[in-house]
């Protein structure tokens, strides 16, 4: 699309003036506000060859224009600075994120409540799946006498688990103690398929007088490994939309907040992120789900240590501040995958 530097100019005035205040915008108040040193006559003509080129149009009966699908489109690939975000902003994103980074169900919870709290739109997190993990970690604590055992296990991922076995017979702190050790050294980093034959040698070496046991704790290791397979999904600051005037009519807000219950529906547009990797912009109609439609949602990914991919993502009116929008979700995709001391 050719476009001189001048209209780009008075294109990018109207949308970052539509972004600010969600009112029609008219050549007057551009001219006025911006120096472009043209007179309300000159940008009335530019406004009307950027509504023929489908970049803007008129709302109802407004003397004011706002940007059209095309226009955001157009300008998120074409005019849009490189997004940035000041060090006060990251170093905040640091301070909340880094405590919980190793354990990545509360590192999702903080990143959302960040997004959220810091765009003011809906914000989403699908962690990695634990099929590639491997045992980091494992501790085996006595309740109730001896009786009952309380397994925690730490995956690569971060991820932590915990459950109750019981036992037939007691065992003491010490015999615990030693299992758990042995555990730690003989599974330490290997997937599930990978434990069987280690686990033959525990038990007919080191272990023997515990198989009942050590094959309670090994059956329950594995159910919970597998059993996380699946891609889990946070959301946060879903009522942020009642925050903006395209979202006042019921029936919008309604369908809006119907669909983002529907968790199975959001898990499988983050996973089509997933799939491709990367940055991904969907704006108005190029979103799928008709609740969505007029929304534009950023995507990106981001891996764990095992190489397992998440999505970071943010829900918002088209009438969206992208670059900041970018630049947050680019730097909390970052600080999930761990890349921050």
């Amino acid at each position: 699309m050719d476009m001189d530097k001048r209209k780009a100019r008075i294109f990018e005035a109207i949308i970052l003036d539509y972004i600010a205040t969600a009112e029609p915008i008219g050549s007057r108040s551009i001219s006025k506000r911006y120096n472009l040193g043209v007179s309300p006559a000159t940008v009335r003509n530019e406004m009307s060859d950027l509504e023929e080129l489908g970049l803007i149009e008129q709302p109802y009966t407004s003397a004011g224009r706002v940007p059209s699908q095309k226009g955001y489109r157009y300008y998120v690939d074409f005019l849009m600075e490189k997004p940035t975000i000041t060090s006060e902003v990251k170093n905040y994103v640091k301070e909340m994120l880094t405590k919980h980074i190793k354990e990545a169900e509360n590192a999702a919870q903080v990143a959302i409540k960040l997004l959220s709290q810091l765009t003011n739109y809906t914000a989403m997190v699908l962690m990695p799946a634990n099929k590639h993990c491997t045992l980091e970690h494992l501790q085996l604590f006595p309740i109730n006498d001896g009786r009952k055992i309380v397994l925690v296990i730490v995956l690569s991922n971060g991820h932590v688990e915990h459950r109750t076995i019981d036992l037939a017979e007691p065992l003491s702190d010490e015999e615990l103690a030693v299992t758990a050790d042995v555990l730690n050294k003989s599974l330490y980093r290997l997937t599930v398929d990978k434990w069987k034959q280690s686990t033959t040698n525990l038990i007919n070496n080191e272990l023997t007088n515990r198989k009942a046991f050590i094959s309670d704790t090994l059956d329950l290791l594995e159910n919970l490994i597998v059993g996380e397979q699946d891609h889990k999904l946070f959301l946060g600051g879903s009522l942020t939309f009642l925050n903006q005037p395209e979202f006042k009519s019921i029936d919008k807000i309604k369908d809006l907040l119907s669909l983002l219950e529907e968790y199975d529906i959001i898990r499988e547009v983050l996973q089509s992120s997933v799939d491709k990797k990367g940055l991904s912009i969907r704006i108005g109609d190029e979103n799928i789900h008709d609740g969505m439609k007029g929304c534009s949602l950023i995507m990106t990914t981001y891996e764990s240590d095992d190489k397992s991919v998440g999505t970071v993502g943010l829900l918002g009116p088209v009438r969206m501040e992208y670059a900041k929008a970018i630049g947050l979700i680019e730097f909390i995709a970052y600080a999930m995958a761990g890349n921050i001391k």
